[in-house]
């Protein structure tokens, strides 16, 4: 089968815009769950053909706000520079398994403080069924927590970490990548808060965008900068990580809880598109996947995000 990548929705911030057919999500609370209308069972496994690849996709207003309400035909997917059919087109909603990947590294000690609090955040805004884990790093990564259900556990090991030795933020989001899935829960995301440097991961970019590509786990990074561009940091590197697997990077110095707000969201409103591809072959090479849009009248200039693409079969 080819490899499938599964979206969450789930009620959105708070938002302006009302047109015909199309609106922001207005729910204010995070338990308030409001499910666009969608052409599949609303059941965890969404694949309805063994040969279907699905692709979520989030869209957002000039604010950084999720737009809900759109439908099938707004959207237009090609495979290798193939325009596809979509035939499968939902938004669904279900436990998350989420991963933190918290860097604790000498560089980090200005910013230990704050990002702290992002990380107690980002596990403050847990829904019932939700699973955590925590990978720390520093000169190597190891895994603080396994997966859990126990937020009390997150929250005590964030407080008392410290900050020391050189930066192996590859070999950490390697190691939670691995990890993440021995979760049953069929949503599957990290959240990278680093402040972007890289000096002592054994594995290089090229091997862990090849596992990138190889998954279904979506990645945000959260990078600690504070408005700053110091010496040693990469921000290049957190945002290629995210974008990779159709996630997005954020910045601290835009306020820890609008991003904390922003991510949890994000993760949980995103549309589902599959489709079968029509040069489908099992030779196991990787398949370049683009999304446009094309938004009804009466819409801002819109943003997305995807995944970029997956690697077929060779069986």
């Amino acid at each position: 089968m080819l490899p499938r990548t599964i979206a969450i929705a789930v009620a959105a911030l708070a938002g302006a815009l009302l047109v015909p057919a199309v609106f922001l999500a207005q729910t204010p609370s995070i338990d308030s769950r409001s499910k666009a209308k969608s052409e599949l069972p609303q059941r965890p496994d969404l694949r309805i053909d063994a040969n279907m690849v699905l692709i979520p996709v989030s869209v957002n207003d000039p604010l950084g706000r999720p737009v809900a309400g759109l439908e099938k035909k707004h959207f237009k997917i090609t495979d290798n520079k193939e325009v596809q059919t979509v035939s499968a087109f939902a938004m669904d909603d279900g436990p998350v398994a989420l991963g933190l990947v918290f860097d604790t590294s000498s560089s980090m000690t200005p910013n230990l403080a704050a990002a702290r609090r992002a990380a107690t955040l980002f596990v403050g805004m847990a829904n019932p069924g939700d699973e955590f884990l925590l990978v720390e790093f520093d000169s190597t990564p190891r895994l603080t927590v396994p997966l859990t259900e126990d937020l009390a556990h997150i929250r005590y090991e964030l407080t008392f970490n410290r900050s020391r030795g050189a930066t192996a933020m590859i070999d950490g989001v390697y190691m939670a990548m691995n990890e993440i899935k021995k979760s049953k829960n069929e949503r599957k995301a990290l959240i990278l808060v680093s402040d972007g440097d890289d000096n002592s991961s054994r594995y290089t970019t090229g091997e862990l965008k090849t596992v990138l590509q190889e998954s279904e786990v979506l990645i945000y990074s959260v990078g600690m900068f504070d408005g700053r561009d110091p010496i040693g940091t990469n921000p290049g590197l957190m945002r290629g990580i995210a974008e990779e697997t159709g996630g997005r990077m954020f910045v601290a110095n835009s306020g820890l809880p609008d991003i904390a707000a922003k991510i949890s969201v994000d993760l949980r409103n995103r549309y589902l598109l599959g489709y079968v591809p029509t040069n489908y072959s099992r030779d196991g090479l990787y398949h370049k996947v683009e999304v446009d849009m094309a938004p009804p009248r009466g819409l801002p200039k819109l943003k997305w995000y995807w995944r970029r693409g997956y690697y077929a079969p060779t069986e």
